[in-house]
């Protein structure tokens, strides 16, 4: 392997992944751990305990064994953890750990001669880390929202109105509900600042891009709004430490990681990120029309706007660009993504995709005019809580079934990427090219279905794991904004060269490395006039019937 070495990771909701890469950012080696087959005495399904009434969580202790397991796997591969100069990683989203009193000098004295799950089971308030896909917090949605002077107050201020998913109101339930925990709490991490705490043997700050699916971070002055923190308790900034810039070194990792793994000691961590902040840097999302589609456990739809021209509202996020400061990403996000696909390839092609795939082809776009909406679980965008699929035939009435398998197929694909169209208005995002990642940006018939959809050519990733990927450019890329003394645009970052020596006006101007970067992309697929015409002449149908799916399933 090359001299220098830098390590992505991905605390995801099912699992955890590494991505390697060297200085020319050729991706060396790759590894993942999945908690249902590699951690089966934990209980998960799909990665969570589902309790039943909304209320979705992960246990925190396995996040840690996870690793544990898959620094393991990495070491029987005789991976040159010697080698590797940075550090970065990216964690599901709004989900949060509670840190018992004490646990920061557990963190510090930590032995290498035991691995990190059995130095660490005394260390939460909490056990199960509340994720995203927990739906349990509407009340304190509303409360939060009341107190902050209304829904659109709350969604300027912080990037988005309050979610359910949201960690500010997952605390307040918290600390309602469970008072004595939370006061045994001396801190708050994100699933993203709770792993790099590990790497770095210390409480590791959050980053200001996953910090923003808090409702607590000013997206103006990046900082918490203290009114808001003060909503659920006068103190709670200090529980949370202060918010850092993604491309921030925090330190230099643990002496564990030394003794156990063969890391040097002088190998930098790196502030982690959200995995979907994580997925715009693995996708590199740069040129005004880029949108990335991300087809994972949740679906998510987001670009890159100048943060001068951003306007939050009711609907969608914004939160701060991980890889550039002038801008914010822009992302609608979806609960019902590829585990609502997977349901339904179950159901008609007995879990075979290209069996699903032929099923779908099988039928002309617009699939004869029968719409549908497939809620597993309570949705985002738009808002819908009860759950269950909602079907209409070509004269809009709701129907039990459709007419056969393909129609049920195509429905699922068709619905999730015409919501997605009618959505990113909101957001203001008027796409150009499409670039997919995920496990699903592999399939050929959905690539199509988006581009049809959407009007645009469509490019996949050349790794499907963007937000592993994406940890390792962030980790490069800190490394030559740490080397340099400020901030270096994200390319140049990642170039092939050493920036340290570059005079400041050449900074910026890696023209070679940009025009050349969009061959780590294939296109996959490109509109068809006669799809597109009749995905637009749906919009409108689809918008109403949507709106009555809303009405129905919001008692």
């Amino acid at each position: 392997m090359a001299r220098a070495i830098y390590l992505g990771l991905d605390s995801s909701t099912q699992g955890l992944k590494a991505t390697a890469i060297d200085y020319t950012t050729q991706v060396l080696y790759t590894s993942s751990v999945n908690y249902d087959r590699d951690l089966p005495q934990y209980g998960t399904h799909q990665g969570v305990h589902d309790h039943g009434n909304a209320r979705v969580t992960t246990p925190t202790l396995m996040l840690a064994h996870a690793l544990d397991t898959l620094l393991d796997k990495m070491k029987a591969d005789a991976f040159p953890f010697e080698k590797v100069v940075a550090v970065s990683g990216s964690g599901q989203q709004h989900g949060s750990v509670y840190w018992k009193t004490g646990s920061s000098n557990t963190l510090a004295l930590m032995t290498w001669e035991q691995p990190l799950h059995r130095q660490l089971h005394n260390c939460f308030a909490i056990e199960e880390s509340p994720i995203w896909m927990d739906s349990s917090t509407t009340n304190e949605c509303r409360e939060f929202e009341a107190a902050a002077g209304g829904a659109k107050t709350l969604a300027t201020i912080t990037g988005s109105r309050a979610y359910e998913r949201f960690t500010a109101n997952q605390i307040l339930k918290i600390k309602r509900q469970q008072p004595d925990a939370y006061k045994d709490t001396e801190r708050i991490s994100l699933i993203s600042s709770f792993m790099c705490s590990l790497f770095l043997g210390a409480y590791a700050p959050i980053d200001t891009s996953d910090a923003a699916g808090m409702n607590l971070l000013n997206i103006n002055t990046l900082k918490w709004d203290m009114q808001l923190a003060s909503i659920i308790d006068d103190n709670l900034h200090w529980k949370l430490g202060t918010p850092i810039p993604p491309y921030s070194v925090v330190g230099t990792i643990a002496p564990f990681f030394v003794g156990r793994y063969g890391f040097s000691p002088s190998c930098s961590i790196v502030a982690w990120s959200g995995d979907n902040p994580n997925s715009v840097a693995g996708i590199c999302l740069s040129q005004a029309g880029d949108v990335g589609i991300s087809l994972g456990t949740s679906d998510t739809i987001f670009s890159i706007v100048p943060a001068s021209c951003s306007r939050p509202g009711l609907e969608g996020h914004f939160f701060p660009n991980p890889i550039d400061p002038s801008t914010n990403m822009a992302m609608l996000c979806y609960k019902n993504g590829s585990l609502a696909r997977e349901g339904v390839a179950a159901r008609v092609a007995e879990g075979s995709w290209e069996k699903f795939s032929e099923l779908v082809a099988s039928l002309p776009a617009g699939n004869d005019g029968y719409i549908g909406f497939f809620i597993d679980h309570p949705e985002i965008i738009p808002t819908i809580i009860k759950t269950g699929i909602y079907r209409f035939d070509q004269s809009n009435r709701q129907i039990n079934s459709f007419p056969s398998d393909a129609h049920e197929a195509r429905a699922i694909l068709e619905g999730q990427f015409l919501s997605m169209r009618l959505h990113k208005e909101a957001l203001g995002l008027d796409p150009k090219r499409i670039f997919i990642t995920g496990g699903a940006s592999t399939n050929p018939t959905i690539c199509q279905t988006i581009a049809d959809i959407f009007g645009c050519e469509v490019y996949a990733c050349a790794q499907t794991d963007s937000a592993s990927l994406g940890a390792a450019y962030r980790a490069k890329h800190a490394d030559m904004c740490n080397m340099n003394g400020q901030f270096v645009p994200f390319l140049d970052g990642l170039a092939d060269r050493n920036t340290r020596n570059l005079p400041n006006k050449e900074i910026g101007r890696n023209t070679e490395f940009k025009s050349t970067f969009l061959y780590n992309h294939t296109k996959v697929a490109s509109p068809r006039e006669s799809a597109h015409i009749v995905y637009s002449t749906m919009m409108e149908r689809y918008r109403e019937l949507e709106a009555a799916v809303v009405t129905q399933a919001n008692p």
